[in-house]
């Protein structure tokens, strides 16, 4: 499965006032009198791969990959199988010509469903990835909002790969982000467990 890696930005906007002096066209520039730029970062490969709803979504989503792999594998072999006796046949003239051109309408059937099938998975897979990007994008989000009303960054950006060039380490704030992330995540129950657990009321 290929790695993904998710954008997560919080920015706030820094103040500044410029106030103008002197008298008629005379005119001085003032300092802008806003507070330090306070700034944070989150290495967003790290988060990726200790964030347990990362790390859940990604083994659920690759033990789904393989059964949609499988399940086509298996079908298309069948399906090959099919049309190698079916020529087979056809070659040694064990076929009325109505019966060949049955089997070979059955057979260009199959290989539309199989084609369709493999779409609808593929699809699939894909809304439920756009499905955990987002829901990934706004826990962070939520939770960075909730943390930074007593941290007071200026502004939170994203590391990922090499998009920021230079960093001071002091600066990365991920392991926080990601033990409170943790903290507050709640797996949901998988259906054997809340079978489970219903059974058990």
């Amino acid at each position: 499965m290929k790695k993904t890696f998710f954008l997560v930005m919080a920015a706030a906007a820094v103040m500044t006032s410029c106030n103008n002096g002197g008298n008629g066209s005379e005119q001085k520039a003032v300092a802008p009198q806003s507070s330090e730029l306070k700034i944070a970062y989150v290495d967003i490969e790290e988060l990726d791969s200790t964030y347990n709803f990362c790390k859940d979504f990604k083994a659920e989503f690759e033990k789904k990959s393989k059964n949609a792999d499988n399940t086509l594998n298996q079908k298309g072999q069948a399906l090959q199988n099919q049309a190698a006796q079916f020529q087979q046949n056809l070659q040694a003239n064990k076929y009325t010509q109505q019966q060949a051109q049955a089997l070979n309408a059955s057979l260009q059937k199959q290989q539309l469903d199989l084609q369709q099938l493999q779409q609808r998975l593929a699809t699939e897979l894909q809304t439920e990835s756009e499905k955990y990007s987002k829901a990934l994008r706004d826990s962070v989000q939520h939770f960075l909002a909730e943390y930074n009303k007593d941290k007071k960054y200026s502004i939170i950006l994203s590391k990922a790969g090499d998009n920021v060039l230079y960093s001071d380490k002091s600066l990365n704030i991920t392991k926080e982000v990601v033990a409170g992330l943790n903290k507050a995540y709640k797996p949901a129950a998988k259906p054997s467990e809340a079978a489970k657990a219903g059974d058990k009321k």
